[in-house]
């Protein structure tokens, strides 16, 4: 055996490493049985009263916004004029009924609201009751301060509800004196729906009560048992509770052997309430069975797949897949694939080659996508251009400015020499470079345009730092985004308005601003042109495609033009947007002072 084992530095580690994974096995089993109970009783309690916690914050929340609505109610000019004027005024008491009626529409939690009005021996309701049993819970007329009442069931045209009424006095906001009552009734079953979806503990055959100061049933799942005393299910457990002001919040274990249940309780101390959750512990004892099975099962099958798995393993596989593991996960995919050297002939050695041959074609791939994108991009481009003949155009728009000036069509002269000019730099014998002084003379053949289409709607203001005229920009910038100052600002505006084109030297960076004084933008509508931008700066492929897709009904032209200085200059040139409604818009973008020495040659 001795001999079998140093022959081998595999047998040796094998068995080594077997021996020294069985024991903590074993050890491990015996450890999960003896604290499986105790943990899974833990964790049991501490998932209910975290749902519990929960739910008491609900139905403070409750508790809280039906004190606030009642405070809003008493302290209405409206009630308070009708409630101690001489006579009934029908006008002001329709008034009031739809203002009770919205407020309990808005609330899908109160079933009704209701004003009594002694003075005039009746009430203003927001629903009809054929039935009510609210008299056998209070006698509304000896009501000195607010209070809750038990659960009790009304009748209406949907039939019976169990409510829960809090009522509390109406008085003068002038000389306190009793004008009436207001009551505001919680529908019963709203209300369970908070605690109707339980922890998954014990198979979700939990319970849980609302009880009042006097240990009677206010809502749970069981409808049976509303307004039943839980005393009677469960002799002792209130006084181990404590329904008094001062209680304290816990759990306890209630019963013994089979009938034993953990039982988790909060007081609500806003309304006196109690809310108590109730979880038998059979079923967390079953579980710690199931837990002990399972736990042997798998240490006796860990024990015969680790023993078969190191044995064949731990020589040869283990190492070098683990390392090409390491390379794969560590690996960017913005740069080659790591080298994996591996001298055998196995499968391993084969691995590795094939490993490498894949990396070499997805680079190989990569550089031609790029390639074909861009050869893509440029033959649009091309294309695009070619679709108009620009010499055929140029001579036909001059025929027509000479026509227009000869039979004294002054203005469609000066139109079509505008459109002429503008189309001439939108071309630039197929340049995508202009001089910032190009730039601005294009807006003005544009504006010159517009300003004929639309007179006395539009006035142009310069604000240009002439020093920076010579300078290398991209061109088209600008237009798009005078175009949607002139649409969507301007033209949505009553009477004329003002684009001011401003452009300053902010260090080595040449800032524009087109400012319009139009309608401005909502606060929603400028961020979602932010939100927009923002993910067109940050998408490529197919997720940037997914991104044109998702606004291309809206600010197609904005989008263009962020992409186009993102991929010229970078993000800090990308658009920035500010918008006021009704005060205007300003958008405003920066390109490099020294713009690419490698585009001055392109300017026309």
């Amino acid at each position: 055996m001795r001999r079998w084992m140093q022959s081998s530095l595999q047998r040796k580690l094998s068995v080594i490493i077997i021996l020294s994974m069985i024991v903590p096995l074993l050890l491990l089993g015996v450890f999960a049985f003896a604290i499986s109970t105790h943990i899974t009783e833990d964790k049991a309690r501490l998932s209910g009263i975290d749902t519990l916690t929960q739910m008491n914050n609900n139905l403070d929340f409750v508790i809280q916004d039906v004190e606030n609505v009642s405070m809003f109610m008493i302290s209405q000019q409206e009630i308070q004029r009708y409630m101690s004027s001489p006579s009934e005024d029908s006008i002001a008491r329709s008034e009031i009924i739809g203002l009770l009626t919205n407020l309990a529409a808005s609330k899908k939690y109160i079933a009704d609201i209701t004003i009594y009005a002694p003075r005039f021996d009746t009430s203003l309701s927001t629903s009809a009751l054929y039935r009510s049993e609210l008299s056998s819970q209070v006698k509304i007329s000896e009501v000195r301060h607010k209070q809750w009442t038990g659960v009790y069931e009304v009748e209406n045209a949907s039939g019976l509800q169990p409510v829960i009424t809090f009522i509390r006095p109406l008085r003068s906001t002038h000389d306190y004196r009793p004008l009436g009552w207001l009551s505001i009734s919680l529908n019963e079953t709203v209300l369970a729906q908070s605690w109707s979806v339980l922890p998954r503990i014990g198979e979700s055959q939990g319970q849980v009560w609302l009880i009042n100061d006097q240990g009677q049933i206010l809502s749970t799942a069981d409808k049976s048992r509303l307004a039943a005393p839980l005393e009677s299910s469960y002799p002792g457990l209130l006084t181990q509770i404590g329904l008094s002001g001062t209680a304290y919040d816990g759990s306890l274990s209630y019963g013994k052997g089979e009938a034993k249940q953990t039982v988790m309780y909060q007081h609500n101390r806003n309304a006196g309430w109690t809310l108590v959750m109730m979880i038998p512990s059979d079923q967390y004892t079953a579980q710690n069975r199931f837990i002990l099975q399972l736990t042997l099962i798998v240490v006796l099958l860990s024990m015969l797949i680790s023993a078969a798995l190191i044995w064949l393993v731990v020589s040869r596989v283990v190492q070098p897949l683990r390392h090409l593991t390491r390379l794969l996960y560590h690996s960017d995919p913005a740069y080659p694939l790591p080298a994996f050297a591996i001298d055998s002939h196995d499968e391993i050695g084969r691995l590795s080659r094939s490993y490498h041959r894949f990396g070499n074609h997805i680079a190989q791939l990569k550089q031609q996508l790029i390639r074909n994108e861009a050869r893509k991009k440029e033959a649009d481009l091309r294309a695009l251009e070619a679709q108009i003949h620009p010499h055929f155009m140029y001579n036909t728009l001059s025929s027509i400015h000479w026509i227009a000036l000869m039979s004294g069509e002054t203005k469609i002269g000066a139109m079509v020499q505008g459109l002429s000019d503008f189309l001439r730099l939108s071309l630039n014998q197929g340049k995508d470079y202009c001089s910032v002084e190009q730039e601005l003379n294009h807006i003005r053949n544009y504006m010159q345009v517009q300003e004929i289409r639309f007179p006395d709607k539009v006035r142009m203001s310069w604000a240009v730092d002439q020093r920076l005229y010579e300078h290398t920009m991209l061109k088209l910038l600008l237009q798009p985004l005078v175009e949607n100052a002139l649409i969507h600002g301007i033209q949505k505006k009553d009477g004329p308005g003002t684009i001011t084109i401003h452009l300053e030297q902010e260090g080595g960076w040449i800032r524009f601003m087109v400012l319009d004084d139009g309608i401005g933008m909502e606060p929603e509508r400028l961020e979602q042109l932010r939100s927009m931008l923002s993910q067109t700066a940050h998408s490529a492929g197919e997720e940037h495609q997914q991104v044109r897709n998702a606004h291309s009904d809206t600010g197609y032209g904005l989008r263009n033009v962020n992409e186009r200085l993102l991929l010229h200059y970078g993000a800090q040139a990308c658009l920035r947007i500010e918008s006021r409604p009704q005060a205007g818009t300003k958008i405003s973008f920066a390109i490099p002072l020294e713009e690419g020495y490698r585009e001055n040659l392109d300017c026309g």
